[in-house]
């Protein structure tokens, strides 16, 4: 089931691509063939030019341009902290065009490679990725001649970061963290671990992934980087969060222990129910969620609307 729903939140992020595509084209979807105007004898107004230009943008991937300077409007620049085995590029092919073209800044790194593997990051513990993350972020800051910049995350990237603030004095860099699929107190993966465990074969499967995921084990509820984590607060003062989970989250079970506990008045936790009843996204389809980057978009910018519901997927 997990596998079908990956494909089809794929199927889903390759149509929106396909269909931005085919809306930059200067032809009309419905012209026929025998209408056809060679490019070089075509001609455009001035607002058909500009209107194309717009769209261009928006469907070109656009984020880590360094020379992009954060305005009045939009003063903090925005890292993407991507997920378990994803990178920086596929984890935000929906979201990423579209902060750029709502006027931010947009940067995005990939962290916890492990040598042998292309492509799939995030498998190295999470300590050495927060210290990636750490480089990055004063990279961004001095390219942008900025003091602090914002984060947004999915899965593995609503996590790793909290080690990066608690404990590599990130603290005084991050203004807002957002994240969505969120994990702050582990995972059961729909019970699979507590199976493997009753079978007598958690040692055995950890002797197996380890290698390969060092991060992995990581994510399991008594995991010794977690206890470490949450000991004495998840949160870390200054910092403003927002953390969206589903309940429909197959990966992140409960969905309940992506909610970050502090009594902090900076802290928000948000259902993605309790926007949009009927939405169903689990933890992959959150990526290509419009509801999701809307609420996004509104967190980092107060001028956005404000009411995120049902509605907000057709914006």
């Amino acid at each position: 089931m997990y596998v079908y729903k990956t494909l089809f939140a794929a199927a889903v992020a390759l149509a929106t691509i396909a269909s931005t595509l085919v809306e930059a084209s200067p032809i009309p979807a419905n012209a026929a063939v025998s209408n056809y105007v060679p490019v070089t004898k075509r001609m455009y107004t001035a607002e058909q030019v500009d209107q194309h230009e717009k769209i261009l943008k928006r469907s070109s991937v656009g984020f880590n341009d360094w020379s992009c300077k954060p305005s009045s409007a939009h003063p903090r620049a925005i890292i993407l902290v991507h997920g378990l085995i994803a990178n920086n590029w596929d984890n935000w092919l929906y979201m990423a065009p579209r902060l750029v073209a709502r006027g931010y800044c947009v940067y995005s790194l990939t962290y916890g490679q492990l040598p042998g593997i292309p492509l799939l990051a995030g498998l190295d513990k999470m300590e050495n990725g927060a210290v990636q993350l750490s480089a990055f972020v004063d990279k961004v800051l001095a390219a942008t001649n900025t003091t602090k910049v914002n984060l947004l995350g999915h899965s593995e990237g609503s996590l790793m970061p909290r080690y990066y603030l608690k404990y590599l004095g990130g603290s005084s860099k991050i203004d807002k963290f957002a994240a969505f699929g969120a994990i702050a107190y582990g995972t059961t993966l729909s019970g699979l671990v507590p199976f493997l465990t009753s079978l007598g074969l958690y040692d055995t499967i950890k002797g197996i992934i380890d290698p390969v995921c060092l991060s992995c084990f990581q994510f399991l509820p008594n995991s010794q980087f977690l206890q470490d984590l949450n000991a004495g607060g998840d949160t870390v003062p200054g910092v403003q969060y927002k953390f969206i989970v589903s309940k429909t989250d197959e990966v992140v079970t409960p969905y309940t222990s992506g909610l970050l506990k502090d009594k902090n008045p900076l802290v928000q936790n948000v259902v993605l129910q309790s926007l949009c009843p009927v939405d169903l996204s689990e933890h992959v389809a959150q990526m290509v969620d419009p509801i999701v980057f809307n609420a996004v978009d509104a967190y980092f910018n107060p001028a956005r609307p404000q009411t995120i519901n049902c509605l907000s997927a057709m914006t």
